[in-house]
Parts: C-alpha cells; sequence; structure tokens
C-alpha cells in the first residue's frame, strides 16, 4: 500500500509518501484554506502513485474530519468535502497524533509538539488518545501554547524558552504519568539538555506517522465505503 501523507503545520505542509519519503514543503499560513491546500497537494504530486492518504490536522479531529478550524489557518476546513476532493480513500487525524505514531517506542508515551502552536498527544499501549492541551491556562494568564509556541519564543527568548519548555514537559509528564515524553516540532531542536526519559523528535516522524496509521486497515473496504459516500474512514 502507497501512502500519501500530509502533514499541515502553520508555516508549511509537508508531502510524502511511501515511496518518496524525503518530505516537499507548500507554504502555509494564515491565508490557507483545505481548498487551497487540496488543490496545492494535487498539482505538487501530480506525477505520483498512491492508494490512499493520511492527513495532519493542527485542531481536533473526530470521524476523521475537523470539529474546529485551525487556530492558525485560514476557516473553511469542517465543511469541505475531502472525499469529492481527494477521490481517495482517507484518514483524517491530528497532526500531533501523527507525529506521536511515527516515533511511538512502547509503552504509554506523551507527545508535546513545539512548533507555530503546541501540539499534544498521548499513546497507551499503541493506542493514540489526541490531547487538546495547548489552550490551557499556565502561567500570567496566558497558556501553554503562548510560553512555549512560537510566539513565545520570540517574545521571551531562547533560554528563558528552554526553561518553560523543560518546566512544562516535567509538569505534563506528571500529570499524565506517562514512562516518557517525545518532543518535536519544528522547534525541538532548539533545546539544549534533555532530562531522563525525554527524546527528541525526528524530521521524518510525521512521514512515518502518516504511513503507520494505514497499517491493518484494509485499502478494498476503504475504497468501498468511498464509492458509496459513508463517512469518512474511522482510525481504529
Amino acid at each position: 500500500m502507497n501512502v500519501l501523507v500530509i502533514d499541515i503545520g502553520g508555516t508549511n505542509i509537508k508531502v510524502a509518501s511511501t515511496e518518496n519519503k524525503v518530505p516537499i514543503k507548500i507554504p502555509s499560513g494564515p491565508h490557507l484554506t483545505a481548498k487551497i491546500m487540496v488543490d496545492d497537494v494535487l498539482a505538487a504530486t501530480r506525477n505520483w502513485n498512491y492508494d490512499c492518504i493520511s492527513i495532519g490536522y493542527p485542531g481536533p479531529v473526530k470521524d476523521d474530519a475537523p470539529t474546529m478550524e485551525p487556530h492558525n489557518l485560514a476557516p473553511g476546513w469542517i465543511d469541505f468535502d475531502y472525499a469529492e476532493a481527494f477521490r481517495k480513500p482517507y484518514i483524517f487525524m491530528n497532526d500531533a497524533a501523527m507525529q506521536a505514531l511515527g516515533g511511538y517506542k512502547g509503552g504509554r508515551m506523551l507527545f508535546l509538539g513545539t512548533g507555530t502552536g503546541l501540539g499534544s498527544a498521548l499513546i497507551i499501549d499503541g493506542k493514540v488518545i489526541s490531547l487538546e492541551l495547548a489552550h490551557l491556562p499556565y502561567k500570567k494568564g496566558l497558556t501553554y501554547e503562548q510560553y512555549i509556541g512560537v510566539a513565545g519564543l520570540e517574545r521571551r527568548g531562547k533560554k528563558r524558552w528552554r526553561k518553560s519548555v523543560l518546566d512544562i514537559v516535567a509538569r505534563l509528564q506528571a500529570a499524565m504519568v506517562c514512562d516518557y515524553v517525545l518532543l518535536g516540532g519544528g522547534n525541538a531542536k532548539l533545546m539544549k539538555e534533555l532530562p531522563q526519559h525525554v527524546i527528541l523528535g525526528a524530521n521524518s516522524n510525521a512521514i512515518d506517522g502518516g504511513i503507520a496509521a494505514w497499517d491493518g486497515v484494509k485499502l478494498s473496504a476503504a475504497k468501498k465505503k468511498l464509492r458509496q459516500k459513508a463517512q469518512p474512514l474511522k482510525l481504529l
């Protein structure tokens, strides 16, 4: 099965596949709608062959569809007809959950993604649970994301940002009672020293997670659901 993976970020869309592991980047940002994303991805991959699609979305997802508009992109994602646009079986999942799945090493793992915003997911014995921790209150009337997302990094500088990252990691690791934390996202590479049980994510995690999401899914059943215009395929 050849999987097309679309990782939608606040700065770039990363697109790769089982046969094209090195992702191409398409600029995103506050102008990006679902239609623009689809048009750009289809244009960039017009010569690629793939059977199905994994879409990593920067927001809550239920039944393979967004339940909220993204904070860092343009609106119009909830009611968009992805089945009609792509005409391929697809899995829609939270982008943090997709990155978490790609870096999972077993046991109980918390993923925190420090990029434009703050993504989060928990995996317990292989079961992926999407979390929405970014906008919970943290300090001085600000949220976790406002401290360790890109806005917090730019406002407070690297040294103070790193200190906040370590504090938040420790708090959430204790709260989730997890064995270890996978720290990913575009700014994770700015960390210097990480404590025990904190692992730095790899750039390939989102792509690997998007491919792994189709493990055990029968493509024939997915195509039948697409033809029947049923609800999009659910991630088990």
